[in-house]
């Protein structure tokens, strides 16, 4: 049976070198689920660019927004996993990002009362995310994704073609006073288990999940 696990910790620093720091935090929470020190130049990357450590039956991804970092790792054979994650925040030209990346559905999504919705556009934008890291694509693949929204229904739902089995799950994280998340993980092949949520830091945020896809 495949294990599976999402790593999440909040960083130390605001500094500039964020990105630096996000990628250093998801190596040592690499490290404590291996057991075994790994650094940089342990981790290899395929040629649509996802990384890897040669020689384990394990995948995992990595991803870092604000004061967050998160990893998803799965254990087994033939088991590929993704993860993003984004704070919410309000951003001047959301609409016009999602008229350019988003299906029909999708946008329709977006207004659920006749106003813009900012959580639900995280929610599409870290799906979609999932989905790319998943096939190593990148963002400018985005528009061309499948839709996490059904139809005449207006729920998420994940109904593309696939080879293995696909499911998705979106979380939403909370912590200072107006800081929320949205998290999406993705796991592809025979998982029968439910990831276990790990902090590996001494701050944690208040996590729940918002949906399983």
């Amino acid at each position: 049976m495949a294990y599976y696990t999402i790593g999440l910790s909040v960083l130390s620093s605001e500094n500039a070198r964020r990105k630096n720091l996000a990628g250093a935090e998801a190596r040592r929470m690499l490290s404590l689920l291996e057991n075994r020190p790994i650094g940089e130049g342990d981790i290899v990357r395929e040629a649509q660019g996802r990384p890897f450590l040669p020689g384990r039956a394990l995948d995992f991804n990595i991803a870092h927004s604000g004061a967050l970092a998160a990893l998803s790792l799965v254990r087994g054979e033939n088991v590929r996993t993704a993860c993003d994650i984004e704070r919410i925040r309000k951003r001047a030209r959301a609409a016009e990002i999602a008229d350019g990346f988003f299906s029909v559905n999708e946008r329709n999504y977006l207004y659920p009362r006749g106003e813009f919705d900012e959580t639900r556009f995280y929610e599409i934008w870290t799906l979609k995310e999932c989905f790319l890291k998943l096939r190593g694509l990148s963002v400018f693949d985005m528009a061309a994704s499948p839709s996490f929204v059904s139809g005449g229904e207006g729920r998420l739902a994940f109904d593309a073609p696939v080879s293995l089995p696909v499911t998705f799950r979106l979380y939403e994280l909370s912590g200072g006073p107006g800081e929320r998340y949205v998290l999406a993980s993705a796991i592809e092949g025979a998982v029968q288990t439910e990831p276990e949520i790990r902090w590996f830091s001494r701050s944690v945020f208040r996590c729940r999940m918002r949906a399983e896809i």
